[in-house]
């Protein structure tokens, strides 16, 4: 790398591998949601089945391409992709954002302002489903796979995290009844987490699944919005209602005190993990 020429060193700046990242998967993500979204037009289809089955290309074209990119572009085994472990980094991450959504709703419970309405069809899960697959997997490739990956690299696991968590954060401004404390809600309970999660594993399996049963539980089980987007169906009809503190208001839960506490004291405990088994990595000028 000592005799790289001023244009190889540009093509391989930090900020360029993650704008030229981020741009191929956005690009190829749309076109591809262009494309199947006009074939399943043509198929006489439930729209709940049109959008899971468009969600499943949608995740398979992020991991496609991503893979795809950086094999030729780092020249490398796109590692953090690996399928060695990933049963047990699915179940993992599945316990863990399942039960952290739990435990949030609990506090809701506790509180008196969540109740169940009615148990519904299973198949009422499905707008949930494909929502939560295709954000968990398309969010997971840009975030930490392009975005903290990278920048890891150079400025080390620390500041790569607060980074990627606050541009996550910022990311949920745009979002339905979202507000600055929700961002930074959103910043320290899923960025923060989120990174130190595919710190400790190294892979980005773990933080996928994570993120997948945190959004799913959260609406497809509980019938509550997620990051102010409101899911028509769900498994269970509730009854939400009390101080936006608790019920995180319009937002959802994730704009609730005890979702940002909760994600807080998770990533303290990968961090104090990721610490004592050496996975962080160290900013250049320190190496």
């Amino acid at each position: 790398m000592t005799n790289q020429t001023l244009s190889q060193r540009i093509f391989h700046f930090p900020l360029t591998k993650i704008t030229i990242g981020i741009i191929a998967c956005v690009g190829v993500v749309s076109v591809g949601q262009f494309g199947i979204g006009a074939l399943l037009d043509l198929l006489s289809l439930e729209k709940d089945i049109k959008n899971l089955l468009a969600g499943i290309v949608i995740a398979l074209l992020s991991l496609t391409i991503y893979s795809l990119l950086f094999r030729f572009y780092e020249k490398r085994n796109i590692s953090e992709l690996s399928t060695n472990g990933i049963g047990k980094n699915l179940a993992l991450g599945i316990l863990i954002g399942a039960g952290m959504q739990a435990l949030v709703i609990f506090v809701m419970y506790l509180n008196g302002s969540f109740s169940v309405v009615s148990i519904n069809s299973f198949w009422f899960i499905l707008p949930s489903l494909g929502m939560a697959f295709t954000s968990a997997i398309f969010e997971e490739i840009l975030l930490r796979g392009i975005i903290f990956r990278i920048t890891e690299e150079k400025l080390g696991s620390y500041l790569a995290l607060f980074i990627s968590a606050l541009i996550f954060g910022l990311l949920h401004l745009g979002n339905p009844n979202s507000s600055l404390v929700a961002a930074l809600g959103i910043s320290i309970q899923a960025g923060l987490m989120l990174g130190a999660a595919y710190i400790f594993s190294r892979n980005l399996w773990l933080p996928i699944a994570i993120h997948f049963a945190w959004n799913f539980t959260q609406s497809g089980i509980f019938g509550a919005s997620t990051s102010g987007h409101v899911i028509a169906k769900s498994l269970l009809s509730t009854k939400i209602e009390g101080i936006e503190l608790i019920t995180g208001g319009k937002f959802g839960p994730e704009g609730s005190i005890q979702a940002t506490i909760f994600g807080l004291l998770a990533s303290i405990f990968l961090m104090f993990l990721n610490h004592k088994y050496e996975k962080l990595i160290k900013p250049f000028w320190v190496k």
